[in-house]
């Protein structure tokens, strides 16, 4: 069965795919848990029941606060089948957040309108305090799964019009965002990413983003919703150790998989060359990079580095999605190995042109060719100024329209979204071209930055300093400063002396002079682990402008 068409909803194609693929399993591998379609489908349909006799009405955002385990997705389509639309929440990157989640997970609570969250029976001590300021019920999921049904609960009748999931995107806003996702933009978009990849029934997913980011929960929907086992770690699973992760991925024999592009660098400073040869890596056959820049140096080490263990170049799949398009925006043909522009730095950031030049010529930055448009989708690159198409090789903002892209947003400050469509098309915020066909992401508009008249991509100062001694795992961002007109602000972590951390700063200037001509740049170094991060893992460039403060 290799079709979402036959049904129109999300829990329509789950009870197809449990009745077609019954002892097909989820092995969740960081809770020693594994689920087959049948049972995940019983226990959905279970626990909408109880949705359903607790009042949930049609359309209502419902939370669903769960680590990447079985709860999770019995959850999500459980509120999908009683009618509710489920709204995935994020969970804090690490103890530093402690603080201020409880105020954070508010924020989205009263974005969303939300009345109800469904909370993971390994999170009871999360409860507690998340009861005194969050003002919803929280109900807990294995006392939700154990509630027994006293007379036949019917549920209602949707349709692919009705709102499936709400997914809050992960950028550093102060004032959340739900993307309204409906059935039918949920199974568009899930088909887009088959057709894509010619999914098959002998693919396996694996993935250890969170399931409440757009990357980790459609890539293991697309999974399971084809039928196919689907292999789900938890991020700190990665985080901690990837080397051990890699073992297990080629272990369980997945030959599909999703991360941005820090996650490609983490196992290249995890596994050195000489332990290469105890993977195996021949039954992987996509390797999902986006949700961040494409590195051209990444990628290519990648491919030299796993060789040898039989990664292919041509697995490394590079890219373009979001939340809005329900994931897949732009992908490149299968069978071809990574494709990268030489582009004159200076003429794309000044003159919004993307100017070949060789690659040893001084300015010269190379940008990842992404593909072309997924199949259901459409996308056009146009000046922001006057929205008119621009030709090849134009520099402009990226825009969408197709059956998965969202229609709106739910949020607390409807000003924060308005203008974000215009006549049908919905502007994504992120800047390209396109060349023959092939489109080339260069960076995010609110990132780039102009400092005495002349623009600059945030990217390529963090780019120019990330690999200097003293820089932390390579982690620094860049933003306008906010104290400072006319001036960038590179925050780095450094675990450096107060002396050498005087030197650090001295060539991290040094380096950008020369790397970009930018003179104009105070650099603030904080300690490791203090830069503020997505739910993906991206460092937050906004956020992390706080910082600066706390640093004087």
């Amino acid at each position: 069965m290799n079709s979402a068409e036959t049904v129109a909803t999300l829990h329509g194609r789950m009870a197809e795919i449990s009745a077609a693929h019954p002892t097909v399993a989820a092995t969740f591998w960081s809770v020693s848990e594994t689920v087959d379609y049948a049972e995940l489908n019983r226990r959905a349909l279970a626990a909408a029941a109880a949705l359903v006799r607790r009042g949930v009405r049609r359309g209502e955002p419902v939370g669903i606060l769960s680590p990447n385990a079985p709860e999770f997705l019995i959850s999500l389509f459980a509120v999908a089948a009683a009618g509710g639309a489920a709204t995935p929440l994020p969970l804090p990157a690490g103890t530093r957040q402690l603080g201020g989640y409880p105020q954070k997970l508010a924020a989205i609570v009263e974005a969303a309108g939300m009345r109800t969250v469904l909370v993971s029976h390994r999170f009871a001590d999360l409860a507690a305090p998340l009861g005194d300021a969050v003002p919803v019920e929280l109900v807990d999921t294995a006392k939700l799964f154990e509630e027994v049904a006293t007379a036949t609960v019917p549920l209602p009748e949707l349709g692919g019009d009705d709102l499936a999931i709400v997914q809050f995107t992960s950028g550093s806003t102060a004032t959340p965002k739900g993307v309204r996702l409906t059935h039918h933009n949920v199974l568009s978009g899930l088909a887009a990413i088959r057709a894509g990849i010619a999914l098959d029934l002998t693919d396996r997913g694996g993935f250890w983003l969170p399931l409440f980011h757009d990357m980790g929960l459609f890539g293991t929907l697309s999974a399971i919703l084809r039928g196919i086992p689907a292999h789900v770690w938890s991020p700190m699973a990665f985080v901690k150790d990837p080397a051990r992760w890699l073992a297990e991925f080629a272990a369980s024999g997945t030959t599909i998989t999703a991360m941005p592009n820090f996650g490609y660098e983490a196992l290249l400073a995890a596994i050195p060359p000489e332990q290469v040869t105890d993977y195996d890596l021949s039954n992987w056959r996509i390797a999902f990079n986006g949700s961040e820049p494409i590195s051209r140096d990444v990628v290519n080490a990648f491919c030299t580095r796993f060789a040898p263990a039989g990664f292919a170049p041509t697995t490394m799949f590079g890219v373009y999605g979001m939340a809005e398009a329900t994931l897949a925006v732009a992908f490149p043909p299968l069978g071809r190995t990574p494709v990268f522009e030489w582009v004159d730095r200076a003429a794309l950031s000044d003159d919004a042109r993307a100017q070949l030049v060789s690659s040893d010529s001084t300015g010269a930055r190379a940008v990842a060719g992404v593909g072309s448009a997924v199949a259901g989708l459409r996308l056009r690159i146009v000046d922001p100024a006057d929205d008119h198409e621009l030709p090849d090789g134009a520099v402009g903002e990226i825009l969408i329209q197709g059956a998965s892209v969202t229609d709106g947003y739910l949020t607390g400050d409807p000003a924060a979204v308005a203008g974000l469509f215009a006549d049908g098309w919905l502007r994504t915020g992120d800047l390209g071209y396109r060349r023959a066909g092939e489109l080339f992401v260069t960076g995010r508009a609110k990132d780039m930055i102009t400092v005495r008249g002349v623009n600059y991509y945030a990217q390529d100062v963090e780019a120019a300093v990330r690999d200097l001694d003293g820089v932390y795992k390579g982690r620094c961002t860049a933003a306008i400063d906010p104290d400072g007109a006319d001036v960038i602000a590179l925050i780095a972590e450094s675990e450096l002396t107060a002396a050498a951390a005087d030197e650090l700063a001295d060539r991290i200037r040094g380096q950008v002079a020369a790397a970009i001509g930018l003179t104009a740049i105070e650099v603030y170094l904080v300690a490791p682990r203090s830069i503020p991060r997505t739910s993906s893992g991206k460092l937050q460039r906004l956020a992390a402008r706080s910082l600066i403060t706390e640093s004087r």
